[in-house]
């Protein structure tokens, strides 16, 4: 049987004048978002806010995890004229912090490694530094020669999300591998231990608190810098089902275990999502 969705998981949506501007930037120059094709509940907030998580890499993923709503099927080819759009998109916004993710494409030789390097590249050529660049991206297979073309383009923060405990890999994520992610976050700092690390995961998919405490600490072990940690809303009766909504005060509790561990900055809470208020957290 569905679990209720609790009073504070429900967000009203409003469109306003600056959400229809950036939809309308956003359509215009051909771009995709992670706030619209993985349904995220803040959207609202961050178009109001002029901020984005751009999704390069086009908008169908070559994986099958069961808790995303990103569409899966056969890649699209790579768009050449996407790094200029992007960085448009962000002198435009006049972003100070711009987060860039990517579907995984395991169709490409270096998972599109190279294309995320350019992207930086692009972004720092039109914007100068007056820009965070924030890459949250997928684990390349483990190939360490794809990580370092990313890491030799020098964003400021470096993200990949192991979303969830190991246990419920098989369930969840069933194409990655745990230790992958955790050996990526590692290596970032042993190729430039100047590049922030950051990873999150989710809430509510069946693990128990021993698990997410023992994960907290083997994201610690690897250097991990920043940390979210956010509720698992499931976008379809397809997808894998919400077991447990967990409530505020045991996400503040996590926040304070993950402090009290050494993370440099922890944003826990129901509605926290990996780039929600991704400047506050590396402020």
């Amino acid at each position: 049987m569905p679990v209720e969705k609790p009073e504070w998981l429900k967000v009203r949506f409003h469109r306003n004048e600056k959400f229809d501007e950036i939809e309308a930037m956003i359509e215009k120059l051909s771009l995709h978002t992670v706030c619209e094709q993985a349904s995220c509940p803040n959207r609202m907030e961050c178009y109001g806010r002029s901020t984005a998580t751009f999704m390069i890499l086009g908008r169908v993923c070559t994986r099958n995890c069961t808790f995303c709503d990103v569409a899966k099927g056969e890649a699209q080819p790579v768009d050449p004229d996407e790094p200029l759009h992007v960085a448009q998109a962000i002198k435009q916004l006049k972003l100070r912090h711009a987060v860039i993710t990517s579907v995984t494409r395991d169709d490409l030789p270096d998972g599109g490694a190279g294309h995320f390097a350019e992207m930086i590249s692009t972004i720092r050529d039109l914007n100068g530094n007056r820009t965070v660049i924030e890459v949250l991206i997928p684990d390349f297979k483990g190939d360490v020669e794809a990580l370092a073309k990313v890491v030799d383009a020098n964003p400021e923060i470096i993200n990949h999300n192991v979303e969830t405990v190991p246990r419920l890999y098989p369930e969840v994520r069933p194409m990655a591998d745990y230790r992958r992610s955790l050996d990526l976050l590692r290596n970032v700092k042993s190729l430039d231990s100047g590049i922030k690390t950051k990873s999150g995961f989710m809430l509510g998919l069946g693990e128990t608190e021993n698990e997410i405490i023992a994960l907290m600490k083997d994201l610690h072990a690897v250097g991990c810098d920043f940390l979210t940690i956010g509720q698992y809303l499931q976008p379809s009766k397809s997808h894998h089902p919400v077991i447990e909504f967990i409530h505020p005060d045991k996400f503040e509790e996590y926040r304070g275990i993950a402090l009290a561990m050494g993370f440099k900055s922890v944003s826990s809470s129901p509605l926290t999502r990996s780039s929600y208020n991704a400047d506050k957290v590396f402020d």
